[in-house]
């Protein structure tokens, strides 16, 4: 997928699920019952247990219906393992080798930022989106106030995004979110896959655009 088509997807979507799991079979579940709940573009963390075996199985199973991502890649290795398991796009912590290699290997990424600084050099160092993280330090506040010197800056915020926040993420100029826990909870440990179920739909009802409703 071209840059340009993932953050058209991104856009869409607004909702990034992140799965990061001490089982494969729940983390595999977890990645399923949220496809299920209609959660388009899921990321496993590649400290999940067996994460690129996931990854595989997840990608062969939801076909075209979602798009499988790789988090927390950090080298070069990392990428390419991750790829080769059907992952069709990249996170990474922060800029670095691993950024590089997904602009070379034609893979949209979401790098880790949080300074202006930093914001600035994951653009520069060609990534698709800059994933803000942790945004619970400094919430939509701070968000709007990296989008007035960067006012066409990708944010997607990760980190602390509980579903009564996504609004106020989006009024600051969000292009999406990335959820982990807030989302996930336990599902992928083994835990309550309808309590995750729930979670799905309600952070889908706080993505949705207002026009939809209209």
């Amino acid at each position: 997928m071209e840059a340009t088509d993932f953050t058209r997807r991104l856009s869409r979507d607004r909702l990034a699920a992140i799965v990061r799991g001490r089982s494969a079979d729940a983390a595999l579940r977890t990645v399923l019952a949220l496809v299920e709940e209609g959660v388009g573009l899921v990321e496993v963390s590649l400290n999940t247990v067996d994460a690129c075996d996931v990854m595989a199985e997840a990608a062969r199973e939801v076909g075209e219906e979602a798009l499988i991502g790789a988090g927390t890649v950090v080298t070069r290795d990392d990428l390419l393992r991750a790829r080769d398991a059907g992952a069709t796009w990249i996170v990474t912590p922060t800029t670095g080798g691993a950024v590089t290699a997904a602009v070379h290997e034609r893979l949209p990424v979401l790098a880790g930022a949080l300074t202006p600084a930093e914001a600035a050099a994951a653009v520069a160092a060609g990534a698709t989106a800059v994933k803000l993280f942790p945004a619970s330090l400094g919430g939509p506040a701070y968000l709007r106030a990296l989008k007035d010197p960067f006012p066409d800056m990708p944010l997607v915020p990760v980190g602390g995004v509980g579903a009564d926040l996504v609004p106020e993420y989006f009024a600051a100029g969000a292009l999406a979110v990335g959820v982990g826990s807030p989302l996930v909870g336990d599902a992928a440990h083994g835990g309550d896959l309808d309590q995750l179920r729930r979670r799905a739909r309600l952070f889908r009802s706080a993505c949705r655009r207002p026009e939809a409703d209209a």
